[in-house]
């Protein structure tokens, strides 16, 4: 494909990783997704109490970062926080996770459009690369390495928006969204189903497709969404 757009440097939104692993990890980060992914797989029960206590024995580690990450699985829908009780596990409803989807999907459509526009050569090659290195991963079958490198494909286009407000918004969608994003990829065939609706938004942004970027990014997060409902029916 033909790459389009200027050489001139840019400065990115936020850091992007080279390799293409995404920034590193707190302990609470690491928390975060193992507990969530035990949560959407069902080894918690709804309604299912989080003790500090035995998680941070579990684990190995304070308190402190057991706390942050339940923290920030409230803000995901997945756990409730209640005053001077333990939290426990709930599952957002579905017009929440319906909303939360659709706000995803509009603010990342919104990236890939400014993308198609705004980004460099470089870091058109760059997405590139990112979009190989997941077309190989499909091999392994391997979920986890496939949504870590996912999340730095998406970063890429968030950077290569360049609008600093925007990446900041759709990380931040992105983060209450991600459990049920994560969780879809464990369905069969779903990572080759994955590459080719990202195949779609590449082509777009490489030939300058403003409208065709945003539209194929758009219809993806509808399909994320999708699969994951139907993850969800089997767990």
């Amino acid at each position: 494909m033909s790459l389009t757009g200027t050489d001139e440097p840019r400065e990115p939104t936020r850091s992007a990783a080279k390799d293409g692993a995404g920034p590193r990890r707190t302990r609470a980060e690491e928390l975060r997704l193992q507990l969530a992914d035990e949560i959407v797989r069902g080894i918690y029960a709804p309604g299912a109490p989080l003790d500090e206590t035995s998680i941070a024995n579990r684990f190995n580690v304070s308190r402190t970062p057991v706390r942050e990450a339940i923290r920030l699985l409230a803000a995901s829908g997945l756990v409730e926080v209640r005053p001077h009780r333990a939290a426990v596990v709930a599952r957002p409803d579905a017009d929440q996770l319906a909303n939360m989807f659709e706000a995803m999907a509009g603010l990342e459509a919104l990236c890939a459009g400014f993308a198609a526009e705004r980004m460099t050569t470089l870091e058109r090659r760059g997405l590139e690369d990112i979009h190989e290195k997941l077309r190989v991963l499909i091999q392994s079958g391997d979920p986890q390495q496939y949504h870590e490198v996912n999340e730095a494909f998406h970063n890429a286009i968030y950077d290569g928006a360049h609008n600093a407000y925007l990446a900041e918004l759709a990380l931040s969608t992105r983060a209450r969204v991600q459990p049920f994003r994560r969780a879809q990829f464990r369905n069969l065939g779903r990572l080759a189903k994955s590459h080719i609706e990202h195949d779609r938004v590449v082509e777009a942004i490489m030939r300058g497709e403003k409208a065709v970027a945003s539209a194929a990014m758009n219809e993806h997060i509808i399909l994320v969404r999708e699969e994951y409902e139907h993850y969800s029916e089997t767990v």
